[in-house]
Formats: C-alpha cells, sequence, structure tokens
C-alpha cells in the first residue's frame, strides 16, 4: 500500500534532520509506534523497514529507546531452551568430547 503524506516543508525540515529523508523519518515513527502499541510484531517492523536480520530490528528499536516485548511465555521458552543447553553440555563433558566438536 502507498500512503501520501502533505507535510509543510519547515516541518519536514524539523522531522528531517541529519539529512534523513522525510519519508523514511515517518516509516520509522510507524513502525516504531505500531511496535510500541503491540499492532506491529518484530517481523512486521523488520520487512516494514526492509531489514534484513532480527538484530538489526532490535538494534532499531534499542536506538529509539523501544523495549523489545518480552513477556512470561518468552521467558518460559528461554528457560526451557536453556536446560536443553545445558543437558546436552553436560552428555558431552560426560562423554569426554569438547564443546566445539
Amino acid at each position: 500500500m502507498e500512503i501520501t503524506l502533505h507535510i509543510p516543508d519547515e516541518i519536514a525540515r524539523k522531522v528531517s534532520s541529519e539529512g534523513k529523508d522525510a519519508a523514511r523519518v515517518a516509516l520509522e515513527a510507524l513502525a516504531l509506534e505500531g511496535y510500541r502499541t503491540e499492532r506491529l510484531s518484530e517481523s512486521a517492523v523488520r520487512e516494514m523497514l526492509g531489514f534484513e536480520s532480527r538484530m538489526q530490528v532490535h538494534a532499531f528499536l534499542k536506538q529509539h529507546g523501544v523495549y523489545l516485548q518480552y513477556d512470561v511465555g518468552d521467558l518460559e521458552q528461554d528457560a526451557e531452551t536453556s536446560e536443553q543447553l545445558r543437558g546436552r553440555l553436560e552428555q558431552q563433558r560426560a562423554s569426554g568430547k569438547s564443546r566445539l566438536g
């Protein structure tokens, strides 16, 4: 979808400081607000802004002071993954294999 915004030149100059394109500034603001309000997911922000990785999205959000959405479900998933990795590491140590091998 293409959206056209009419912004007075003076305001456009103010919001597009540091040589940034005013259209890009508006798109980034829309992505940030969408993520903040949980209307847009991390992957939607990545797609909207043309980022290739989640890490680029994380850096973008951090640069703009927006915290990652992280809930109890995410914490539980991370804890489960940690336990699985710990179990594999213990098996490797018990069998005498190196962590890198």
